[in-house]
Order: structure tokens, then sequence, then C-alpha cells
């Protein structure tokens, strides 16, 4: 049998066959050992190859299929393990909120970048905007075109105006869509908002700490009345680079990748190197600070496990 990974608990899959039947499988000690170094050789979106176990309802997958894509980060923990968060999917959207909580730009990059590597498509949607002062506001503008002019599709949105709402249901239909977002970004009520028949759980924001307190434990797949599917993920605290060697980091920039043949050296790594077209770009203002930046912390590794965090937690 087949079917489409729905639900990850851990140690249960939730299955779904084109039938529309759901069966809860669990993985056979082969599909360990095949090199996979992740902490989940299974992710949801994962076509699988299944069994029935004798007498009962419940399964062995046997066999995974190819992946189209995948999306991948290193976990937050000392093991420095990575996680497959979701495969096959058709794009990647980010929502962040520039306050309420903080949502800082280089972790947007860090998914951005993560999702140019594995070809997964980016969108950003900068929620709550109903919140932003003056000041947040100009940053939103300047923010949005920072990423538009990048490439990157980039929606406003706000649940009580119900700004941006048909926008993002438009962008999501008929596509296989990984959300995802810092906790209390309102990811939850702004699916519930595009899709009310779902009803994702949702909590406050901790004022302690102005963080949002988790609301999903594992990734799950959901179907859309209008078409399409939305992959649900927990809140990310950080997210960390995986298997890039510094020469490649540049092509996952695509206001980067743009200019690198200008480069007086084909191996430029764009920092210090005489005749580098990114540098004299970035100094003219025509790469955005925050981005090169982003790009430089990267390259050197002065934005990896060790120092990610403090970017989330700091006011």
């Amino acid at each position: 049998m087949q079917g489409i990974v729905q639900k990850s608990t851990g140690s249960w899959y939730q299955i779904k066959t084109e039938e529309g039947t759901n069966y809860s499988c669990r993985i056979v000690g082969k599909l360990r050992l095949r090199g996979i170094k992740s902490t989940n050789p299974v992710a949801v979106g994962d076509v699988v190859d299944f069994e029935l176990e004798d007498g009962e309802q419940t399964g062995v997958i046997k066999d995974i299929k190819d992946r189209k894509n995948y999306i991948i980060r290193k976990s937050v923990n000392l093991s420095k393990q990575t996680q497959i968060i979701a495969a096959n999917l058709d794009q990647a959207v980010l929502i962040v909120t520039l306050d309420f909580p903080k949502t800082f730009p280089k972790f947007m990059d860090r998914f951005l970048v993560t999702a140019e590597a594995y070809s997964v498509p980016g969108v950003l949607v900068f929620n709550k905007v109903d919140l932003y002062n003056d000041a947040l506001l100009d940053d939103l503008e300047y923010y949005t075109l920072v990423y538009q002019d990048a490439g990157y599709k980039v929606l406003h949105t706000s649940v009580p105006m119900n700004l941006g709402v048909e926008e993002l249901k438009e962008v999501l239909k008929d596509k296989t869509s990984l959300l995802s977002g810092h906790s209390g970004v309102g990811k939850s009520t702004l699916v519930n908002t595009v899709e009310p028949g779902l009803d994702l759980k949702t909590k406050s924001i901790s004022q302690s700490h102005d963080q949002g307190q988790h609301t999903t434990t594992f990734a799950e797949m959901f179907p859309l009345s209008f078409g399409g599917n939305i992959i649900d993920t927990p809140g990310i605290k950080g997210f960390g680079l995986v298997d890039m060697e510094k020469e490649e980091i540049g092509d996952y920039f695509p206001e980067i990748f743009s200019r690198k043949e200008d480069c007086k050296f084909n191996n430029c790594l764009h920092l210090e190197e005489p005749g580098c077209a990114v540098k004299v770009a970035a100094e003219e203002g025509l790469i955005p600070f925050t981005r090169y930046e982003s790009y430089v912390n990267f390259v050197r590794g002065t934005d990896d496990e060790e120092h990610f965090r403090k970017d989330i937690y700091a006011k």
C-alpha cells in the first residue's frame, strides 16, 4: 500500500492513502540505516510504501519514495542533529512579526536561504501589522522592499483588520505549503481565519518574555477546502543552516547570485577580495545591509548554533 505521511509523532506516523483511508504506521529498523543523519528519517509529506500488520489496522513503513524536495534544519540543542521538517513542498511560508514577538532578519534569512538551498520557493508573511506603531511601520516598509527586490513574495496580514487574508488564501490555493515561524506570531489564528474548519489551537503571548507559547507539538498536514494542503509546524526558536559550504551560500541569496559573475575572481567569497561586484553593490546600497550582514555571518560561521539563540531572545 502507498500513502502520504500526514502527521509525525516521533514514533508513529499517520498515513493517508489515495482512497482517503488513514493508518497509523511505524518504521522498520532498516530505514534508519540508510545514512540519513536526521532525527526523523520519515517526514510529513513523504510518499511511503507500507504494509498492514497481521490482524491489525496499524502498519509498518517499508520504503520512502524519492523526495521532490524538503526543508531541513539544525536542532538547537548541543547534539547538533538535523531535523527534516517536511518533504515534497510547493512552497515554504514563513510567518513573522516585527514585534509581539520580535522576529529578527537573520532568522528570516536563515529560513529563506535554507529554502533556496533545498529548492523550495519561499514566501514571507508579516503578520499582526495592526499592532505596529509608526517606527515598526517604517521597518515593515523597509523589509518589504528588501525581500521583494530579492524576488520573494511578501504579504502583510492582520486578522482583526481582515488584511491580506484573501491574498494568503490565493497563495495557498492548490499547493502544498509548509507554514512556519516563531511561537506567538499568530500562525494558528491566521490559518483558522483562512480555513475556519481547521480550528487549530491558539494561545496568547507570554507577557513576561514576549514570546509565544507552543501550541503545535508535531508537524501535521491539513487539507484545504479551496484546494491544496498546509503543513503546520511547531513554533521554531532556532533555525541552523545545514550542510552548506561557504563557497555556495551566496548562491542562495538571489541578489548576490545575480551579481557574482561580475566579480573579478570566480571563487570570490564577497568579503575582502579585490574587484568584488557584490561588495561594491552592498556599499552602494544595491544589496541591503541586513542581507549582506546575514551573508557575511553565515560564511564566517558567526551566526551558527552557538550564536543564533541570542537573536531570538535579544530585546
